[in-house]
């Protein structure tokens, strides 16, 4: 699975910060000062977290999140 087969949710948590998650990968989030440098930091970060796995012969988790509301 690629980064874009995934649900990302972004969001403010505080005056000057925004996290971007993938909330199906554990440990699959980043904080940023900016919503775009969040989204890049992420997309990073699931690069490692699927390096890891394939190198561990891991498949990546299924995407199990659900939009209730948006």
């Amino acid at each position: 699975m690629s980064f874009d087969d995934y649900k990302v949710v972004l969001y403010r948590n505080q005056l000057n910060g925004w996290v971007a998650e993938i909330p199906s990968i554990a440990g699959c989030h980043a904080l940023m000062p900016t919503p775009k440098e969040a989204l890049t930091e992420l997309s990073e970060v699931f690069n490692m977290i699927e390096q890891e796995h394939r190198e561990i012969g891991q498949p990546m988790p299924r995407d199990t999140t659900e939009i209730l509301h948006a």
